[in-house]
């Protein structure tokens, strides 16, 4: 019998290896992409409703907290995880950013919605096998499985995902004519999805953003597995079609891929916080499955994130924050952490 090395034993193995990782993972992971840990509504009064017409998606809400001096000079967008509510947006409904941001004389724009959209101008509504929508789509994200909506009508299924023209021109057009916002030099932050989606923005729109934030972000798309991952995250989260965003062959996936345009974040000068926890719960992450799919999830974040690292560093990147805190998982008391700390870097590259 002929014996295989062992590199070839690793290369014949490594196919099988990651599909049972997927497996096992995922229905668990997916369940909780960008919004593990328990969540209550929290409505914030201080803040408002901010509605702008969308030619594509149709009237869009965002929630927007002034600045407590006054000023409309420093705007910051905050962006949501893959299970987007289309009520309020998760910052709002589990962590006080926003109004420590406002405390810190920042202007606070939250778009709500998006739920799987990767904040992207998609190809297409999602369907599966191009059945239309059959049915009205429950608004808002549900605890259990997405996969019972793929057929289901509603945002991103009754009409085409169209978020990245949306924030750079129709929310930004608009909040300048009508709050008198600067719409340039902002600043864009988000976790999970809207982490690599504000490295997206702001490497493709650096007149617009001069900083950009990501926490336990998509940093390293174009991984083994990755793409895999996020096909399942997305039927699970919503019930969408990745391939209605970008097929297999698309170049879109390596435009919104991080790992790939960083030297744009370079040679844009923005200035980046990129963070992600070890996985290791915090006294207030209780034992919970929750908790559980928090850790693998956060582990997965972090080898994404630790690998955009390596790749701006060997580029010679100056423009660059890194956090690896010690403990922190896959859920909105990490990221409420992290906001915070970040407030004076922010504060120091907008406006």
């Amino acid at each position: 019998m002929r014996l295989l090395r062992p590199r070839r034993v690793r290369d014949r193995l490594r196919p099988k290896l990651l599909a049972l990782a997927l497996a096992v993972l995922m229905p668990l992971g997916a369940a909780v992409v960008g919004g593990a840990g328990p969540a209550a509504a929290a409505f914030d009064p201080s803040g408002f409703d901010f509605w702008v017409d969308s030619p594509v998606m149709g009237p869009i809400k965002s929630r927007v907290f002034r600045a407590a001096d006054g000023n409309t000079n420093r705007v910051v967008y905050a962006l949501d995880g893959m299970r987007a509510q289309q009520d309020l947006s998760g910052w709002e409904i589990n962590t006080g950013v926003a109004r420590a941001m406002a405390d810190a004389n920042i202007n606070v724009v939250m778009p709500i919605g998006g739920q799987s959209s990767f904040y992207l101008d998609w190809n297409s509504p999602s369907s599966f096998l191009g059945v239309p929508p059959v049915s009205t789509l429950n608004t808002g994200s549900t605890s259990g499985s997405g996969a019972t909506q793929i057929f289901s009508g509603g945002p991103g299924k009754s009409y085409r995902y169209d978020w990245e023209s949306f924030l750079t021109r129709d929310l930004r057009g608009a909040l300048r004519a009508r709050l008198g916002f600067n719409p340039n030099r902002n600043g864009v932050f988000g976790l999970s999805m809207g982490g690599s989606a504000a490295l997206t923005l702001a490497a493709y729109h650096p007149d617009q953003f001069s900083f950009a934030g990501s926490f336990s972000g998509y940093l390293n798309i174009s991984a083994p597995g990755m793409r895999e991952a996020i096909r399942v995250a997305m039927v699970d989260a919503g019930g969408y079609n990745v391939d209605s965003m970008a097929p297999p062959w698309d170049p879109k996936w390596l435009r919104m891929d991080p790992f790939v345009f960083g030297p744009r974040l370079i040679q844009n000068n923005t200035r980046l916080w990129i963070a992600a926890g070890t996985g290791r719960p915090t006294a207030a992450d209780g034992p919970s499955i929750d908790t559980l799919n928090g850790i693998g999830l956060e582990a997965l974040a972090q080898i994404n994130t630790r690998a955009f690292q390596v790749r701006m560093m060997s580029l010679g990147a100056k423009n660059v924050n890194y956090d690896f805190p010690a403990f922190g998982i896959h859920a909105w008391n990490n990221w409420q952490d992290e906001a915070f700390r970040m407030i004076p870097d922010l504060s120091a590259n907008i406006g």
